[in-house]
């Protein structure tokens, strides 16, 4: 069977149907290209290549024998000690030591004569567990500091800045006498009011019929509403500021 192209389509062909179609179109290149096709038309057909010769039995795969083996340490290399100096060896058991070294440290002016104090501990377990009290909670450590409780210098110039700022304020406003100021006592006695008609106005709100129907009805109810609402920022104008000023109109 032959591969040839015949219309728009590949396809093979007996070689008698090329004999009985002389005008058929032929490549020069059909005889390499059908000689190439049946050389490698069975190459791969066994596992891995097939010129491959097999393993003796006797180099059979050994135990870490693909571990790679470490670089051995060529003995040219110079040693690299932590100190920087190789450190004298250890002296040996027949070696006699150096004799008349002497030091020239005075132990007693090194050494305190007064033994040290040992810090102030508590034992909280039966198995003798101990902990210092100085990091425990247990002593009061914080509260017996050097200014404990103290305001801090920023709020204190703060609020005498805000003082100072007031008393100017109030002097320029009494030279000027423009409005005069509402009293302690007044501004008491305006909220007071204010409250006792809120009441009266609640009381009679709670009055109000469920079922609201009527155009009077809920005219009264939004009336009431508005009324409470108003005294209600009333009330809270007057207990914001300390200082009032009051209109002459």
């Amino acid at each position: 069977m032959l591969r040839v192209r015949t219309g728009r389509s590949l396809g093979f062909c007996h070689p008698n149907y090329i004999k009985l179609h002389p005008n058929l179109y032929v490549s020069k290149h059909k005889p390499a290209v059908v000689l190439e096709y049946n050389l490698n038309k069975n190459a791969k057909k066994t596992m891995g290549p097939p010129k491959l010769e097999p393993p003796s039995p006797d180099k059979y795969l050994k135990k870490h024998s693909k571990q790679l083996e470490p670089p051995r340490k060529s003995e040219d290399v110079p040693k690299i000690y932590a100190c920087g100096v190789r450190k004298p060896p250890v002296p040996g058991r027949t070696d006699r030591p150096l004799m008349g070294i002497q030091t020239q440290r005075d132990f007693l002016q090194s050494t305190s004569l007064v033994p040290k104090k040992p810090k102030a501990s508590c034992v909280d377990t039966k198995k003798g567990d101990k902990q210092y009290l100085e990091n425990s909670g247990l002593v009061p450590k914080y509260i017996l500091k050097k200014g404990y409780g103290e305001v801090p210098a920023y709020l204190r110039q703060r609020t005498e800045a805000e003082q100072k700022a007031q008393e100017e304020y109030e002097r320029f406003v009494r030279e000027q006498n423009v409005m005069p100021q509402l009293s302690d006592e007044e501004q008491l006695a305006a909220i007071e009011g204010l409250k006792k008609k809120w009441d009266e106005l609640h009381h009679e709100y709670q009055g109000l019929p469920l079922i609201i129907d009527t155009l009077s009805k809920k005219t009264r109810k939004i009336r009431l509403e508005e009324q409470m609402s108003q005294l209600q920022k009333d009330i809270s104008f007057l207990e914001r500021f300390k200082t009032i000023y009051i209109h002459k109109n």
